[in-house]
């Protein structure tokens, strides 16, 4: 505790305060209502991974797609939850794990697309899941009249692939 202080008197004596203060935008817009669905009885990857946990933003859209095993217990799915969620987007405002009739069409979209994913990649497809959810956010969706991304942060995503 003694050290604290040193080193943020450390810290201020070499800030560099050169140039002009610029404005950064920062997007207000987190993640607030999610959706939950878990896709199991996947092939089994190199790093044991056999199931998808699909956590959905209901009212942007956006999605992401972490691999899981069903071995994984409550506190697995908590440390998973706050690295790849909490940790990005903060706490959302509710999780429903009980699927209105929206909810279930976009599950079930996604579930097919990730199957046919893979079958493409067998037993490597957790090492790809990342390039699917990519291509997912970044996919028109008409009931938000705009990507998933724009949706979140304001803007369009810039892609290698146009």
């Amino acid at each position: 505790m003694a050290k604290y202080p040193n080193c943020q008197q450390v810290k201020v004596e070499h800030k560099n305060l050169g140039g002009l203060a610029q404005d950064i935008i920062i997007p207000t817009c987190t993640l607030e209502d999610l959706n939950m669905h878990l896709i199991t009885g996947l092939p089994r990857t190199r790093q044991q991974f056999d199931s998808i946990w699909i956590v959905v933003d209901r009212k942007k859209k956006l999605a992401h797609f972490l691999p899981i095993k069903t071995s994984f217990s409550s506190e697995d799915y908590t440390k998973l939850y706050i690295w790849e969620m909490v940790r990005f987007d903060g706490v959302p405002l509710s999780i429903i794990f009980d699927h209105d009739g929206q909810a279930k069409c976009i599950i079930q979209n996604l579930e097919d697309m990730l199957r046919a994913f893979i079958i493409d990649f067998k037993g490597s497809w957790d090492d790809h899941l990342p390039l699917i959810e990519f291509a997912y956010s970044n996919n028109y969706h008409s009931s938000i009249r705009m990507t998933p991304f724009e949706a979140l942060y304001g803007k369009r995503c810039r892609s290698p692939i146009r």
